[in-house]
Formats: C-alpha cells, sequence, structure tokens
C-alpha cells in the first residue's frame, strides 16, 4: 500500500514499515532484517526505511528506528557519528589545473588513510606522532574545533577501552578506509566543493564493539530469545544504559570534530599543491548518519536510532553523496514527520563487496570514474560506482523529504 511518498508494509505483531523505496529494489535480507526490528517490542510508532537501505551488520544501513525504554548498541554500529562534511571554497573550476593528480596526491599526503598497522613508521592509516595541533584540538586549546572532552570518566569505568583510548589522539584527523573518502567537487557555477566521508575511526569501533557485547550478556542472562542476537539491547534505568550514552555521545562529537580536523588539512593540502591560500564559504555542512539522539515525534520525547540515515528537519542541510563517478548532493530537509525528519545518506549499496569484484573489472571501473581523478586499481573495485544504487532512483525516491540546493560533480577522491 502506497502512502504519501512511502509504502506501508505490516506483519502480526510487527511496528509497521513506512518505507520510500517506490522507484528502488530492497534485497531480501534487508527486508527480513526490517521485520525482525519492527518485531522489537519497544519500537515507537514505526521503523522508516529510506532509499538507500540495504543488508548491513547489527541492523539495516537506511533505517530510522525510533525506541521507548532501550536501545540496541548495534543498530548505531561500530562507524559511530560517521558522517559527512562539506564546504563550498573560493575557488572555481579556471583555478583548477588541467592534471589533478597534484592536488589527490597533496591530499594524500595531508590526510593519513587507508590500512593501519598499529603506529609503524610505515602506517598510512593513522598518526605516527601525533601532531601537535592534533593535542591542540583535543585539548580545546584550538578555537577551530569543537572541543571532545578527555575519555578518562569513560575508560575508568570501562578498562577494556583503555588500549583503544590510547590510540584515539594518533586517529584523530585520519580518514579511515572502504567507503570513507575526501572529494573534490563542482557545483553547476562551476565553484569548487569539498567534501569526506569518515567517523570514529578505532575509538568509535572500540566503543561500539564493547557495548553490542555488553547488550549481549544482558540478553544471555535474562534468556532472551531474539531473531538476530545483533538487535541485543540495553534498557533505560540499567548501568549500562547510561554508560552507553555517555561512550557514544562522546564518540559522536570525536566523529564531528575529526571531520573537522581533515577538512581543514583538505583545503591546506589543495592550497598548497596550487601555491595560494584556500578558504572556505560560508556554505558548510556536518552532519552523522550513523547515532542516537533523543528527540520528540508523535507526541513523545523516544530515542531516535539514524543506521545510514541524515535528520533532514525543515531547513536543515544535509549531504547524500553518490559513488565514485556518480553525482552528490547538498540537500535540504522539508521535515516530513513519517520518515522521523530523515532522509537517506548516499546511494546505498546494491551489492556486496565481494560480488563487486566478482562482477567488474578494471576496465570497467576506469570506464565508470572516467574525468575523475583517483585510484583505478583492483584495491578499490568493490567501491566501483555500479556496486551502487542509481543515485537518481535514490533522489527520486525521497522527493517528500528533501529539495536539492547544491548537485556536485566529483572530479578528484581519495579513498581510504
Amino acid at each position: 500500500m502506497t502512502e504519501q511518498g512511502f509504502v506501508y508494509h505490516q506483519e502480526p505483531g510487527c511496528a509497521p514499515l513506512k518505507m520510500w523505496t517506490r522507484s528502488v529494489p530492497v534485497e531480501d535480507q534487508a527486508m527480513q532484517q526490517l521485520r525482525n526490528v519492527a518485531a522489537l517490542p519497544f519500537i515507537y510508532h514505526h521503523v522508516a526505511a529510506m532509499p538507500d537501505v540495504h543488508w548491513g551488520m547489527g541492523a539495516t544501513v537506511g533505517s530510522v528506528i525510533p525506541t521507548l525504554g532501550a536501545i540496541v548498541p548495534a543498530a548505531v554500529g561500530v562507524d559511530i557519528g560517521c558522517g559527512m562534511i562539506a564546504a563550498r571554497t573560493d575557488l572555481g573550476a579556471s583555478d583548477l589545473p588541467d592534471s589533478l593528480a597534484g592536488i589527490r596526491s597533496s591530499i594524500e599526503a595531508a590526510v593519513p588513510h587507508g590500512r593501519t598497522d598499529n603506529g609503524g613508521a610505515a602506517d598510512r592509516g593513522a598518526w605516527s606522532d601525533v601532531p601537535e595541533p592534533i593535542h591542540r584540538a583535543l585539548r580545546g586549546d584550538d578555537g577551530r574545533y569543537d572541543f571532545v572532552p578527555s575519555l578518562e570518566l569513560i575508560v575508568s569505568k570501562h578498562p577494556k577501552l583503555e588500549r583503544a583510548s590510547k590510540r584515539a589522539p594518533h586517529h584523530l584527523g585520519t580518514l579511515g578506509t572502504g567507503n570513507h573518502f575526501i572529494e573534490v567537487c563542482l557545483d553547476a557555477e562551476q565553484r569548487v566543493w569539498v567534501m569526506l566521508h569518515s567517523g570514529s575511526r578505532g575509538i568509535g569501533n572500540a566503543i561500539g564493539s564493547y557495548f553490542i557485547e555488553r547488550a549481549k550478556e544482558h540478553m544471555r542472562r535474562w534468556f532472551v530469545n531474539l531473531a538476530d542476537q545483533d538487535l541485543a539491547y540495553l534498557p533505560e534505568g540499567e548501568q549500562d544504559f547510561k554508560d552507553y550514552l555517555e561512550a557514544v555521545g562522546w564518540a559522536q562529537r570525536f566523529a564531528m570534530m575529526n571531520r573537522q580536523v581533515m577538512m581543514a588539512a583538505t583545503l591546506r593540502a589543495i592550497g598548497a599543491a596550487l601555491g595560494r591560500e584556500v578558504e572556505a564559504a560560508v556554505e558548510a555542512v556536518n552532519c552523522h548518519h550513523n547515532y542516537v539522539e533523543r528527540e520528540h515525534h508523535f507526541g513523545k520525547n523516544v530515542w531516535v536510532t539514524r543506521k545510514g540515515a541524515v535528520r533532514a528537519r525543515q531547513g536543515d542541510l544535509g549531504i547524500i553523496p553518490g559513488s565514485m563517478g556518480a553525482r552528490s548532493y547538498i540537500v535540504r530537509g522539508k521535515g516530513n514527520p513519517e520518515s522521523f525528519n530523515s532522509c537517506s545518506h548516499g546511494a546505498g549499496r546494491a551489492m556486496s563487496r565481494g560480488e563487486a569484484k566478482r562482477r567488474f573489472t578494471l576496465d570497467d571501473h576506469a570506464a565508470a570514474t572516467a574525468g575523475v581523478e583517483c585510484r583505478k586499481d583492483a584495491g578499490v573495485i568493490d567501491e566501483t560506482p555500479g556496486a551502487y544504487k542509481p543515485i537518481d532512483a535514490v533522489m527520486a525516491a525521497q522527493a517528500d523529504l528533501v529539495e536539492v540546493v547544491h548537485e556536485l560533480r566529483q572530479v578528484v577522491c581519495v579513498k581510504g
């Protein structure tokens, strides 16, 4: 049944599903995950599925899960606070050289990215020696960045997080791997934008993994049987619930600052490649798409977990990136209450990483990313544009959730 822009689905004993998927397919695995979530007894009102919905670890990517009295840590996931930041620069297309390889190399040198080897001299994914500006940012001495308070209190309650907490400074201002990226883009007026995607790095992973296991321990102790053990939850009122909120809030702030630090480094790197200073204009967006917050919906204050979804209240600016060779969008929220004021966080995967590696060749990838200065090797085949849903279909499916403010075309892409 279709109402407004969504498809309505409900099964006995489950909360309703409202799915913005009229123009995009939904895989069977993802549909089953949505049913499993909707069957949880503490779901409030309904579960919303965005048009980029696809199977994910713990819960469906592209879902909005409102709850009363409990939170599912695996629904938030281990990349806590993962999200996007974008800023329009004072550059135009005419300021860029014919070859963009130098800009890409400069960004890659300025921002650690890729796999980490635990801090060795050849470590590409983290700072081996933490730069003083990173220390200043963490201490709050640098007013350009949101200050993230110390982890000491959280670690004092949960010593298993101590090792990851010591690595946190080494990961601030670093990109990560997989679908994390830094891009230089052009808008319709040929103005240059910088856009990047990352989260809370190793410390967020440690916090998420730790509390997911704590929730599973509670389920075992209380003999709670779930359709999927990754839907283990923390009930409100338990100490672990309070501790998780404190830790997840810290990780979300860390993720926000991580993106700010990388944006500043990227602008400096572009400037170094061009031999001039590069400034960011006023249009800038920094938004999470893996997080949990307390919000007011349908008459109640509830916990809202967005797993691969962006908050899109009336007037909110958000970022919906396409794949490496497709368009991306700066959008403005329409405040649709049926989606819990949310929209998609991207195009969404159309297939698994393994399937993409089997299906696409290097020639396929080179053709799909023609005109984009980016890696064109076997290590990024799983991120090739064909592995994602068509961004046009995704945007069409959520026309009642957001309006497009800027359409961006990638010209440089740095992958983790």
